[in-house]
């Protein structure tokens, strides 16, 4: 069961082959524009996936400026200090329990959209991108990935200066700040890839900061949603950002710089090209 959607000009499209597919379109109006709704048949998705090659498409890949492929989730959540030695490079003692924030779905944009820095010290932190299918409630470990529809790349940009501008820290407050959410480039399902063996590199104007596989993980996808799912009802569209490898930003003394282009791949699944655009300055009290 495979399949790529994604979000071009506010319309859920299915991709194959650099190509994309209004899936209004394709299924003859038996599904909608909205990409949200899409999220809640994937068994269709692939079932019309496996017919493209019979369709004509709507057009070049390239030729479009794509948009989050899960415009409008309800919660985005987030886990913090989730690799050993991400844990190490910030002196942090590694969670008994998986530490988990929450990003503002206000901050989410597409895959080629600008960053806006708001100060000195914003960083990059390149990240695997769960997306919820099923809805569900106490969810075992073991059925975990039956309530996953798909998989993005992610940029949890991040604001130390806000972040640690309170103790404990504002770790939502310093990473939801307008455009700090890139994901994309287009969502696909779990079987499609190699899911719990996945490459995270990020660059910064070609240099390679970041590189580490999912494997690295302290915990894994199906602990996250089991452990998330016995607090609150997990939503169809709800995100998970699972976690940064090691290489940020702020411990090595390179933080993000005006014209600085940010590029974070994941193997199967596609690449973020982010430009950093240097906006008002935001003050910290």
């Amino acid at each position: 069961m495979t399949y790529a959607l994604a979000n071009v000009d506010g319309r859920a499209a299915l991709v194959a082959d650099d190509h994309w597919y209004d899936l209004e379109a394709v299924s003859l109006g038996e599904l909608g524009s909205d990409p949200m709704a899409a999220l809640a048949d994937p068994d269709r998705l692939a079932a019309l996936t496996a017919e493209l090659g019979d369709r004509e498409p709507s057009g070049q890949l390239d030729a479009v400026q794509l948009g989050p492929p899960v415009p409008r989730p309800r919660n985005v959540y987030a886990i913090g200090l989730n690799y050993q030695a991400h844990a190490d490079e910030g002196g942090m003692e590694v969670p008994a329990n998986p530490l988990v924030f929450t990003k503002f779905p206000s901050c989410l944009v597409g895959p080629t959209a600008d960053v806006e820095l708001r100060s000195d010290a914003v960083d990059y932190e390149g990240e695997l991108v769960v997306v919820i299918g099923r809805s569900g409630k106490d969810i075992e470990p073991a059925d975990a990935w039956d309530h996953v529809v798909g998989l993005m790349v992610g940029q949890d940009v991040s604001d130390r200066a806000v972040q640690f501008a309170a103790s404990p820290p504002h770790f939502d407050l310093g990473k939801s700040f307008d455009t700090f959410g890139p994901i994309g480039p287009v969502m696909v399902s779990p079987e499609s890839v190699d899911r719990d063996h996945l490459r995270i590199v990020t660059e910064v104007n070609g240099e390679v900061r970041q590189d580490e596989t999912t494997d690295q993980m302290i915990f894994d996808v199906p602990t996250l949603v089991s452990y998330l799912s016995r607090v609150t009802t997990l939503a169809t569209g709800d995100l998970i950002f699972t976690g940064t490898p090691d290489g940020i930003g702020i411990t090595q003394g390179k933080v993000l710089a005006d014209g600085d282009v940010i590029t974070t791949r994941i193997d199967g699944i596609g690449t973020l090209t982010n430009r950093c655009v240097r906006a008002t300055d935001h003050q910290v009290c």
